[in-house]
């Protein structure tokens, strides 16, 4: 699994007129499975992504294509996390952390 922590980089004006394709592009995400929680971090400057896999490659290439990235209006912080204790039902998550 990885977390993706984003921080904004510009104004958040700048930022709210890429929101709308950086939200298709979140919705984009969830659909193809790659994509298991997100938020906004409640201090407004970012937010954050639970991705699944343990893929670092595909990781870095999906956050390029980010419209946020591409504006150029915010900076991501990828971690790489071996999940091995999770509630009850969150089992799937379970795994070894790569790159």
């Amino acid at each position: 699994m990885f977390v993706l922590e984003l921080t904004y980089t510009a104004p958040v004006e700048r930022v709210d007129a890429v929101r709308d394709a950086h939200m298709s592009w979140v919705n984009d995400h969830y659909a193809d499975g790659l994509f298991l929680a997100s938020g906004r971090k409640a201090t407004r400057d970012g937010g954050v992504v639970l991705a699944a896999g343990d893929d670092r490659a595909r990781i870095d290439a999906v956050v390029a294509t980010d419209p946020f990235v591409l504006a150029g209006v915010c900076a991501y912080r990828i971690t790489s996390v071996a999940v091995t204790r999770t509630a009850p039902g969150l089992e799937t998550l379970r795994g070894e952390p790569t790159g």
